[in-house]
């Protein structure tokens, strides 16, 4: 497996006469977030038309399914499944449709309460159509009293866990993210007024949009006639921003909470070089494509070695920490990654990359420029080790699954066959993305929120000692 499997991403565009295909072109920005699914929510004032499918978003929309989407407000969506099974009816937008009009809703994160909430609300008789922690949001809207936004407010108090979310009525468009911050969203204007709201500022460039700011933590951004209007749904409020998200998921043209995420990873690199004696243990640095790049140039410019095109990526083939078997995903990682042979024969070689989570991709890398003729694989990674399991929309639920949970340094640079292995201390994984205030629990096992909220724990969890 290459990586994590992460979250997801959402994109909504308010009053903007080229909706659907500004809302297809930020998703297309997204992509890297969820390879899955995909699908687009549009409202032209009096209703919601939808249309979405399994697989990429070139695969799910064409010319003649996006003239179907009428309106000039729209919600957008690429998925990874962290919860709940990739049949359609996970696939979002979802839509909840009845006599007080109809809503549509996106959702980037993971509820960790949803099962004590899904169960009390089938006990209310609420019905569910599909398995994903995503649709227990638009039940608790629905069942909810007092105007939309106090019913968006009280569900929001209710949920758990990590959520940066879209809601769409026909008039409308809310954005809203958990009061922890944990996932990013962010809000932008078109040159031509209309405003845009998005996992990553990335996608504001692909429409000609400006980034305006980011939604804070525990805030509801309304879009309507009147404007952009804020509100808060809690006080308790604090950013702890997944560092996953500078280490791995976001893409390195976007920016997170003032912070470059090129800059950020460019910095771990260079943090990590300081940890070396000297340079004279290398020849050349490699970094592993995509997200691995920054840090290895860091690291590169910090020693003073050469920075090689060690690794070359097929373009063609997704991204393999998203295919939904391990069999797939080790097919995955053969067809994407071959070793450039005549950059790395007879050479000392330092591999960067960003982290290890099970290990078999970080070994199968080590192993193909070893066939390449690597005299030396030296392997640096630019964060901490990986050692405690996600509840927040990343795909790693039992320490089981972490080679640095079950294995010292030592033992997984054996396992590995690199030559030595060393992780960026979590202290200088800090100080190179904006503090300590960062979600780390990945990293130290403390947990950002309740984690279960009376649903049962998964199986081996272990609380950190």
């Amino acid at each position: 497996m290459r990586k994590i499997n992460e979250e997801c991403g959402v994109f909504g565009v308010y009053r903007e006469e080229e909706a659907p295909l500004l809302t297809y072109f930020g998703l297309h920005a997204l992509q890297h977030r969820g390879q899955e699914g995909a699908g687009i929510a549009c409202a032209d004032g009096r209703e919601i038309t939808c249309r979405k499918g399994c697989g990429l978003l070139t695969e799910v929309f064409h010319t003649e399914n996006l003239a179907e989407l009428r309106g000039h407000s729209c919600i957008g969506h690429v998925r990874y499944a962290t919860a709940g099974g990739n049949e359609l009816e996970n696939v979002q937008p979802l839509v909840a449709r009845s006599y007080l009009g109809s809503v549509a809703v996106v959702h980037n994160g993971q509820i960790v309460n949803a099962a004590a909430l899904r169960r009390e609300l089938e006990e209310k008789g609420s019905i569910f159509r599909g398995t994903s922690d995503s649709e227990i949001i638009l039940h608790l809207i629905q069942g909810g009293t007092g105007t939309l936004l106090e019913k968006i407010e009280a569900a929001c108090r209710r949920l758990e866990g990590a959520f940066s979310f879209l809601i769409l009525t026909e008039k409308n468009l809310y954005a809203i993210r958990d009061k922890n911050g944990i996932r990013p969203l962010s809000i932008g204007k078109t040159a031509g007024g209309s405003w845009c709201v998005s996992s990553e500022t990335c996608a504001f460039s692909i429409v000609n949009a400006r980034f305006v700011r980011d939604v804070e933590p525990g805030e509801i951004v309304k879009f309507s006639a009147s404007g952009a209007e804020s509100f808060f749904y809690a006080k308790d409020c604090a950013h702890r921003l997944c560092a996953m998200e500078y280490i791995y998921f976001s893409r390195p043209d976007s920016t997170l909470e003032g912070l470059s995420v090129h800059a950020a990873r460019k910095e771990t690199g260079r943090r990590l070089a300081r940890l070396e004696e000297s340079a004279d243990f290398a020849d050349i640095v490699v970094g592993v494509p995509d997200s691995s790049l920054s840090a290895a140039m860091g690291y590169s410019e910090e020693l003073g070695l050469p920075y090689e095109m060690g690794l070359i990526k097929n373009k063609y083939t997704g991204r393999t920490f998203i295919q939904p078997t391990q069999k797939l995903r080790d097919t995955g990682v053969r067809m994407k990654l071959s070793a450039n042979q005549p950059v790395v024969e007879g050479k000392r070689v330092v591999l960067v990359d960003d982290s290890i989570v099970r290990g078999t991709t970080s070994r199968r890398i080590v192993t193909l420029l070893r066939e390449a003729g690597a005299s030396e694989v030296h392997v640096r990674i630019a964060s901490p080790e990986m050692k405690f399991p996600c509840f927040y929309g990343v795909d790693t639920s039992t320490r089981a699954e972490l080679a640095s949970a079950n294995h010292s340094a030592a033992e997984l640079c054996g396992l590995l066959g690199a030559d030595s292995l060393r992780f960026l201390p979590e202290s200088e994984l800090c100080a190179a993305c904006g503090g300590d205030g960062l979600c780390r629990a990945c990293f130290t096992g403390e947990y950002v929120t309740p984690l279960f909220g009376g649903a049962e724990r998964p199986r081996d969890w272990e609380p950190q000692q």
